[in-house]
C-alpha cells in the first residue's frame, strides 16, 4: 500500500494529502467503532467490495476484484470487532479460516475489553457446513453458528460436538437477521462486522439494520451476471446513508459510510 489519501468531507482532495502508506494505527483510528455504545446496544457494519459496474464477485469469489490495500483494511476491520458475521456461502466459497490474533492490534483490543481475536459467527438455517474445516477445528475464540429454531436437530448436534455454539435466532427454519443482531450483542459482541455474502447483506438492509458500509470500489470492469454486494428483496423506500470517510490507492477507492440516524 502507497498512498492512502484521506478525505474528511467534501473541500479537502486527495491531492492535498500526503503520498505515503497510512499506518495500522491510523487506519484503526479512521475506522474504529463509535464511543460510548448505549447498553445492550450494537454498531453492525459490513465489509464489501464492488467492481465499477458493480460486480461483487469474479468467478465466485471476491479475492480477484481486490487489492493489497483492500486486506489491509480487511484485517483492521477484524482487529477492532468484537464478532465476524458471514453467510454459510460465503464461508464455504472463500474457504473461512478462523480469525486470529494479531500483535499489532493487541493493546487496543485489551484496552476495550475484547479477547485476542474475534469470533466468527456463520448464519445458516440449513447448517450445511463441514465441521471438520479448521473454522471449527482450531479456532482461537469458539466459532457460533447462528440458525433458527427449526434446523435440523442433528445438524444442531453435529455442530456443538465440533465445538460450535450454536445461537438461535429465528422461530423456523431461517434466521431473522435483527434477532441475530440482537443476541450476539447479549452475549457482549456489540463490535459487529459482517462480510457476506450478498445474500445476507442484503438480509440486514432489509432489516434496516444496518449502521455502517465500508465499500471498496474496484477500477475494474467484468460484465457477466456478478451479484451485487446486496442481494434479495428490496426496501420500500432507499434508505440514506452519509459518507464518513474516503481513502484512495492506485484507483481503488476505499469508502466508509453511516446511517443518517446513527
Amino acid at each position: 500500500m502507497r498512498s492512502l489519501f484521506p478525505v474528511t468531507d467534501l473541500t479537502t482532495t486527495a491531492a492535498a494529502a500526503p503520498d505515503r502508506e497510512w499506518s495500522l494505527e491510523e487506519l484503526a483510528e479512521t475506522y474504529a467503532y463509535p464511543a460510548g455504545l448505549p447498553d445492550g446496544s450494537s454498531w453492525l457494519r459490513a465489509n464489501m467490495v464492488s467492481t465499477l459496474d458493480g460486480a461483487a464477485q469474479h468467478d465466485g469469489r471476491s479475492q480477484p476484484i481486490s487489492c493489497a490495500a483492500d486486506m489491509r483494511i480487511f484485517g483492521t476491520l477484524r482487529g477492532l470487532a468484537d464478532v465476524v458475521i458471514a453467510g454459510a456461502e460465503t464461508v464455504r466459497q472463500e474457504g473461512y479460516r478462523p480469525a486470529r490474533a494479531r500483535e499489532a492490534f493487541a493493546e487496543r483490543r485489551a484496552a476495550a475489553g475484547q479477547g485476542p481475536a474475534p469470533a466468527v459467527a456463520v448464519v445458516t438455517g440449513s447448517l450445511d457446513l463441514d465441521f471438520s474445516l479448521p473454522l471449527f477445528t482450531e479456532p482461537l475464540v469458539p466459532t457460533l453458528v447462528v440458525t433458527g429454531a427449526g434446523a435440523a436437530a442433528d445438524r444442531i448436534e453435529a455442530a456443538r460436538r465440533a465445538g460450535a455454539e450454536v445461537l438461535i435466532a429465528g422461530d423456523g427454519a431461517r434466521v431473522d437477521p435483527a434477532r441475530a443482531v440482537r443476541e450476539l450483542a447479549a452475549r457482549g459482541l456489540r463490535r459487529q462486522l459482517t462480510e457476506g455474502g450478498p445474500r445476507l447483506l442484503g438480509q440486514f438492509v432489509a432489516a434496516g439494520v444496518l449502521d455502517e458500509l465500508c465499500l471498496t470500489l474496484s477500477p475494474m470492469l467484468t460484465a457477466g451476471d456478478a451479484q451485487r454486494i446486496a442481494g434479495g428483496p428490496g426496501v420500500a423506500v432507499p434508505e440514506r446513508f452519509f459518507l464518513a470517510s474516503l481513502l484512495e490507492e492506485a484507483g481503488f477507492l476505499f469508502s466508509r459510510y453511516r446511517r443518517t440516524d446513527s
